[in-house]
């Protein structure tokens, strides 16, 4: 039986892949979250053999909920599910530790099969991204976020959400000063000066998926 858990913020998500995943004989719900903060904590208490994660969360987002796990070495497979399918970011998630990436306009047997494959130990990435993937690696069009480490993009991701360097600083275990000097650094390697120009760079780069995520001031 392979177990999962659902991690999104919009509740109508969680129940469209409830009712679909549900209804396989080998599938089942261990749990839901609201967002990835709870979602980390389920997984670290069940374990699942899958987690499907919206990369776009209030508070901490998929890819640091990415992170967190490929970091402890748990056990579960990370299927990032989003309505971003641009071949720049699915190439930061499976370098942060994802298994499979899917876009929200799959259909329910494309789902299904995801969660089997990258259960039986595989990679699954929708077709779509598959093949701008490979096209990004012929033509050599990277994004200007390759250049950051994983924690600098994680910290980047946590700044453009208007979290404050002693938060991020705590939600990290790192201290402000650390905190800041990778913002010095990320914002030189971007080659901006302000985290509204680094929302607006994350924004153009499908880091962001909605104006309504940028930082307001």
């Amino acid at each position: 039986m392979i177990n999962v858990v659902l991690v999104d913020d919009h509740e109508l998500v969680r129940t469209g892949f409830r009712m679909i995943l549900q209804q396989q004989p080998d599938i089942c719900i261990g749990g839901e979250a609201g967002s990835a903060e709870e979602g980390l904590r389920l997984i670290r208490t069940l374990l699942p053999d899958i987690a499907l994660v919206d990369v776009h969360m209030p508070g901490m987002s998929g890819i640091e909920l990415t992170e967190r796990v490929s970091r402890a070495k748990l056990s579960t497979h990370i299927v990032i599910v989003t309505v971003v399918d641009d071949a720049r970011f699915p190439k930061r998630l499976l370098d942060a530790g994802a298994q499979g990436y899917l876009t929200k306009g799959c259909s329910s047997e494309e789902l299904v099969s995801a969660v089997r494959q990258v259960a039986s130990g595989r990679r699954y990435l929708a077709p779509a991204v598959a093949q701008q993937l490979a096209l990004a690696t012929l033509d050599g069009n990277g994004s200007p976020f390759d250049v950051l480490s994983s924690r600098e993009l994680e910290v980047a991701m946590m700044l453009v959400r208007g979290k404050p360097l002693t938060i991020i600083g705590e939600q990290l275990n790192l201290s402000p000063k650390t905190v800041s000097t990778y913002k010095q650094r990320l914002m030189e390697k971007l080659q901006v000066d302000h985290v509204l120009s680094l929302a607006h760079l994350m924004t153009v780069h499908g880091l962001l998926d909605s104006p309504h995520h940028q930082v307001g001031n």
